[in-house]
């Protein structure tokens, strides 16, 4: 069995490690990816491939992999291949509409499809991805896994819809923060990892330990990609820092400095306003940002909720694929910057 001992302060270590465990299955992901985006219209085979070409870190299927192995389940069968790949190609989804709601010129570091090939291209691309995924995850006959996918999809669509209600407001609450930030995330990260459980034959108690994994995991992963959004290279998150103010979103970090310093509401509405960062605005935010305590204090409530998921772990046998599950939050949290 593979320790993972070593790997706790390298977070690239520890990628390496969790997806080697799952390298074979994860490759039977991409086959089938392939398989279902392979259509008889040529614009839709073109525009899956350039979506999968893409790349990601299929940290998703690999969750539902690894949550699948972690209650002895067997994650080469068809249908656990067949739910992650229909995992990645909802998340997918959300990102070509995301792009198109943002007006997104980048993603992943080449050109959103949005850009690319226009807006109704796009949407149409991403109803499809949507659809396809629902028939691939019919072929399983399971009520319970639909029912996941409906409510996953109507809370990632309302948590859409509400925090469009809030761009360009600074008058966010940590409430209102953390309800959109888990509908339109968290849900995702929790229906993988309920999905490979019951695939897995787990019990209820199993299956709920793995559902709460995931929204702690996945609320964890948020709050360090709102920290990013601040603290990052263009070339690791995929986009220009600071992007989230522009488009009108106020993130964790800007509440708390809002509630430290409210003077800041005056430069975040005029940041919005303009959609751009002028002058020193953007080196002046971070100061602020640092100095208030902002930024350590959203790294640390991350580390909690990535603590809260390696506790619901702690009824499972301490195999090398609970130990996967458990570094994960470590990967999220302290990925290169």
């Amino acid at each position: 069995m593979q320790t993972f001992k070593t790997a706790k302060r390298n977070p690239r270590l520890i990628a390496d490690r969790f997806f080697g465990l799952i390298k074979g299955d994860l490759a039977l992901v991409e086959e089938e990816f392939e398989h279902q985006a392979n259509s008889n219209i040529q614009v839709i085979k073109y525009l899956g491939d350039y979506l999968r070409a893409s790349g990601g870190k299929r940290v998703r299927p690999s969750l539902l992999l690894l949550a699948n192995k972690t209650v002895g389940g067997d994650a080469s069968d068809e249908s656990v291949i067949r739910l992650a790949t229909v995992m990645e190609m909802l998340h997918t989804a959300t990102l070509v509409h995301d792009d198109i709601i943002d007006n997104a010129d980048t993603r992943r570091n080449q050109t959103s499809i949005n850009s690319r090939f226009g807006n109704q291209t796009a949407v149409l691309m991403g109803d499809w991805l949507y659809m396809s995924a629902f028939e691939t995850s019919l072929k399983e006959r399971s009520l319970a896994i639909l029912d996941i996918l409906t409510e996953l999809t109507r809370k990632m669509t309302e948590g859409e819809l509400i925090q469009l209600t809030m761009l360009g407001r600074t008058d966010i609450s940590e409430t209102n923060y953390f309800d959109i930030l888990q509908r339109k995330t968290a849900y995702l990260f929790s229906a993988c990892s309920e999905i490979g459980a019951i695939l897995g034959n787990a019990s209820q108690e199993e299956q709920q330990a793995l559902r709460n994994y995931g929204i702690n995991l996945g609320t964890a992963f948020q709050l360090a990609d709102d920290l990013f959004d601040f603290t990052s290279k263009k070339e690791v998150i995929g986009k220009a820092a600071g992007t989230d103010l522009i488009e009108g979103k106020v993130t964790l970090p800007l509440i708390l400095l809002v509630e430290s310093d409210p003077s800041y509401i005056k430069m975040l509405e005029t940041i919005m306003f303009d959609g751009d960062y002028k002058g020193s605005a953007r080196e002046d935010l971070l100061a602020g940002l640092e100095s208030s305590g902002a930024l350590e204090k959203t790294k640390e409530i991350a580390h909690d909720f990535a603590g809260k998921a390696r506790k619901n772990l702690e009824l499972f046998p301490k195999t090398e694929y609970r130990l996967a599950l458990e570094e994960i939050p470590t990967f999220m949290i302290e990925r290169s910057k």
